[in-house]
């Protein structure tokens, strides 16, 4: 969408940010894992504890995300925001 609609520096910078935000929360988030099923392979409630929390981390960044995305875009389809 950044090739379609004319971006500024800081909104390009705005989107790069985001984009990298997901990724390595995703990252952070698939390690995590890794070493929960290392560690515990059987069901405990601790384990399931800890991918919930790094998978609300994600949830939590691609919200931002959408956020950021939104407040860049829409006005660029003629729909204000404030």
């Amino acid at each position: 969408m950044g090739i379609g609609f004319p971006l500024s520096g800081s909104e390009w910078r705005w989107v790069a940010a985001c984009i990298a935000l997901v990724f390595s929360l995703e990252l952070l988030n698939t390690a995590i894992e890794a070493i929960v099923d290392l560690s515990s392979p059987a069901y405990h409630p601790l384990a399931k504890k800890a991918k919930d929390a790094a998978a609300g981390a994600v949830l939590i960044g691609a919200i931002f995300s959408l956020i950021v995305g939104a407040s860049i875009f829409l006005p660029k389809w003629g729909f204000p925001i404030f």
